[in-house]
């Protein structure tokens, strides 16, 4: 008994197609066509290997980088506001103590941090975003890498810092400083300090965590322990330096 074309199996690797899904010809046959569309370079396939080198190229940068902590802020926070001189001493103090600084990159808080990083001696890394809106490495960076992805960018930050330094910033922050403290609540990550720096910015938004969030049982008392408010930089420099106990294992209940 024959059986009929649209019930074939067309197995492609891991990809299995039947009837109408099947394709005319086969994976090498399009690879080794010089002829055709070239809109294949956009397509999500394609996409997964630009993402992979991504990865790659971030991994074997950073992977012998030494202790390292992330700094993050705003990038609009002029150069004569009081947070661009407290980013700036936070990360010479940083790199005195011998660790790395880790940036966005970008400008305000971040280029200060790198900026006295680098004025220290240390090393300054900038990890930039490709964002609509033009926005190179800012001139302290002394290692630099530029991604695509925001996932491949925030794992970088995340894989390679022992902590973050949080300063006042924008939607761009709170993003920074809540996967983190996602991934510490959820265990994640079991040992990462977490430091809000500028305590008249950051105690409004743990009075909502307290009064609205804490109190409709959404968190707990433990998850707002993560967070350590200050406006001291040797204190945001000895929280960096000192061990943080393993967490317990998380118990929803």
């Amino acid at each position: 008994m024959t059986v009929p074309k649209e019930s074939k199996t067309q197995n492609q690797g891991p990809v299995i197609r039947r009837r109408s899904d099947r394709q005319p010809t086969t994976t090498d046959q399009r690879l080794l066509s010089s002829k055709g569309a070239t809109d294949w370079v956009h397509n999500d396939p394609w996409r997964v290997l630009r993402i992979q080198a991504e990865f790659v190229e971030g991994f074997g940068t950073l992977a012998e980088l030494g202790p390292a902590v992330s700094v993050f802020g705003s990038a609009r926070t002029k150069r004569t506001h009081p947070m661009y001189a407290a980013a700036e001493t936070i990360g010479r103090r940083l790199a005195e103590e011998g660790l790395t600084v880790m940036t966005g990159g970008g400008p305000g808080v971040m280029e200060a941090a790198n900026k006295g990083a680098a004025k220290a001696g240390g090393t300054s890394v900038g990890l930039g975003i490709e964002l609509p809106f033009e926005q190179s490495l800012n001139k302290y960076v002394t290692l630099g890498i530029n991604f695509r992805y925001f996932f491949a960018r925030k794992t970088m930050f995340l894989k390679y810092s022992q902590g973050f330094v949080v300063m006042p910033g924008g939607f761009g922050t709170f993003d920074e400083l809540f996967e983190a403290v996602t991934l510490s609540q959820t265990r994640k990550v079991t040992q990462f300090p977490i430091v809000l720096f500028g305590s008249e910015y950051w105690t409004p938004m743990l009075t909502w965590l307290k009064e609205t969030v804490l109190v409709g049982g959404y968190i707990s008392d433990d998850d707002l322990d993560m967070l350590h408010v200050t406006d001291s930089v040797e204190e945001t420099i000895q929280a960096m330096l000192t061990p943080v106990p393993p967490l317990a294992p998380h118990d929803p209940n």
